[in-house]
């Protein structure tokens, strides 16, 4: 039985416990997916290894100077963004601890962390994704469920986690809207265009149907599912996407997330607003959509170079 947090004060408590209780805080109180509790339990999993490979005792030990240490162990095997976020984890469960009154500081809180690059998105051009629609063979019914679930990558930005968690309920096609359940449980609705939502139909009507008579499993009413009429995955779409590359013996360097990347390059390139693309993507900060300018401005100075008379390099 794992110990109450009120508790905390008059007992000492092991790294196993602490992670357990840590673990149902993140899943109940703060209400975060599997993904992200098994993201922080992971970092976390990090820093109690390196404890005990340096013997340097247990989490409510830490100190600032093994934060120091522990932090510069990390710059061997990890890029900068990765320990930044584990840093991130940890900081965060030491503030746990410390407003449960386990610790009186958290070690990590004044730590000096690695400058993150930020890399611009990888992107495709708009004439490039509609030659990989166009290509799709969608005569049969793994095609009509391909280009229907690509087109909605890229016609609403979605996230693949995103978009295999699309139920048939959250598809509003009066109103040309779909659901989407983004990260940290914040719900918001995209638009849909019209050719998506024919894709969307084509595969309702004759493909949904046709893939849920191969199982025997209750519907649980994912709008997309697997060859086997289960609930597709993240993985299976990555999978399915690189399958399509292949048969078009493509050289273009894509994942689901390139289909998002491209999405909000192409809106911007066109005029749309900044605020109204990271309501689109579901930003939480205007800062995060603000790398995707860089990549028009990019592209823009790559037409005006190329368009303008007085642009033109002058021959030698």
């Amino acid at each position: 039985m794992r110990p109450c947090e009120a508790c905390w004060r008059r007992i000492r408590l092991t790294d196993i416990e602490i992670i357990d209780t840590y673990q149902d805080y993140l899943a109940i109180q703060k209400n975060y997916s599997p993904n992200t509790v098994k993201a922080y339990l992971d970092d976390v999993g990090t820093l109690t290894a390196f404890l005990q490979t340096e013997e340097l005792g247990n989490l409510q030990e830490m100190t600032e100077r093994m934060a120091r240490f522990y932090i510069a162990s990390l710059h061997d095997r990890y890029d900068p963004k990765s320990i930044r976020r584990k840093i991130s984890s940890v900081r965060s469960m030491f503030e746990w601890l410390r407003k449960n009154g386990e610790l009186t500081t958290n070690p990590f809180v004044g730590a000096s962390l690695p400058k993150e690059e930020k890399k611009i998105p990888r992107f495709v051009y708009e004439n490039e994704v509609a030659d990989f629609l166009n290509r799709i063979d969608s005569s049969s019914l793994a095609g009509k469920r391909d280009l229907a679930l690509f087109e909605m990558l890229y016609g609403s930005g979605l996230r693949v986690g995103e978009l295999v968690k699309i139920r048939l309920t959250d598809l509003d096609f009066v109103a040309k809207v779909v659901l989407v359940h983004g990260k940290g449980s914040k719900d918001r609705y995209v638009p849909m265009h019209d050719t998506l939502i024919d894709r969307l139909k084509d595969y309702l009507v004759i493909v949904r149907p046709a893939f849920r008579t191969r199982t025997v499993r209750a519907d649980d009413h994912v709008l997309f599912l697997n060859f086997h009429g289960n609930p597709l995955t993240d993985r299976g779409v990555r999978d399915i996407l690189d399958r399509e590359l292949g048969k078009q013996a493509s050289n273009l360097q894509m994942s689901p997330h390139t289909f998002r990347h491209s999405f909000a390059t192409h809106l911007l390139n066109r005029g749309v607003d900044l605020r109204t693309v990271q309501e689109l993507l579901g930003h939480a900060s205007l800062s995060t959509t603000q790398i995707y300018t860089k990549v028009s401005k990019e592209k823009l100075k790559e037409i005006y170079d190329k368009s303008h008379p007085r642009a033109k390099r002058k021959p030698l």
